[in-house]
């Protein structure tokens, strides 16, 4: 496993000035500051304690797929990464949550540097899959959540396509499973303020699309995938 200053070295030769859309990639020294604040303080209220099971922080190419419990998943995933790997990690998220209000907004687009998607926009011509690989380019990962929406169960729903179709397009880029244990508790659906909990988020070992692999079967392998790292 890197250390943390060996990962530092090597994200900061990885990590362009722009992104794949042309726009800066780096971010102020006061959201950067931001960011450290608040991800110890998404750790400090899911008290969650991280597991790599056959895997280990990397700054290489990654696609972080996890059940969705709450609003609180992406922040909570990316703040339990090593600061270094966080800063090539984009989450992704729902436009029309994270841009309602001043506040939404800057943290979605300044501290944790996300990729908002309309849902009520979604066309053939308008892919989220394309828009996510366009920004995503070749150095950074992506945090996403193939149920589509939060589970109101707690269950693991059935996954969409949208992960299928991005390991078809970039085969090259690892596939990490990641399980969110007892989140859903810690901000359940309809509340606004979080409740300190614990909770327990795992990464798995990698995997790939194989080569004539049905869809239907590969979005069915990547759910067990999840499923497995369950406590």
């Amino acid at each position: 496993m890197l250390s943390p200053a060996d990962l530092t070295e090597h994200v900061a030769s990885k990590v362009p000035l722009e992104s794949a859309s042309g726009q800066k990639a780096g971010r102020s020294a006061f959201c950067r500051a931001a960011g450290l604040s608040l991800a110890a303080l998404a750790r400090l209220l899911a008290g969650a304690s991280v597991r790599w099971i056959a895997s280990q922080p990397d700054t290489c190419q990654r696609i972080y797929f996890a059940n969705h419990t709450s609003h609180l998943d992406a922040l909570v995933i990316w703040a339990s990464l090593p600061q270094p790997v966080r800063e090539v990690t984009r989450p992704v998220a729902a436009k029309d949550y994270w841009s309602r209000g001043i506040v939404r907004r800057w943290l979605a687009q300044e501290v944790f540097d996300a990729i908002l998607i309309d849902r009520t926009a979604i066309k053939v011509h308008q892919s989220p899959v394309d828009l996510m690989l366009r920004e995503a380019g070749t150095t950074h990962s992506l945090i996403v959540f193939p149920e589509g929406s939060r589970s109101v169960t707690g269950e693991v729903d059935e996954f969409k396509s949208g992960l299928y179709y991005l390991a078809k397009k970039r085969p090259d880029i690892e596939l990490i499973p990641v399980h969110i244990d007892n989140l859903n508790r810690v901000l359940p659906r309809g509340e606004f303020l979080p409740v300190p909990m614990l909770s327990c988020i795992s990464f798995g070992p990698p995997l790939w699309l194989e080569r004539g692999e049905a869809k239907l079967d590969f979005l069915a392998r990547a759910r067990r995938a999840v499923l497995s790292l369950k406590e």
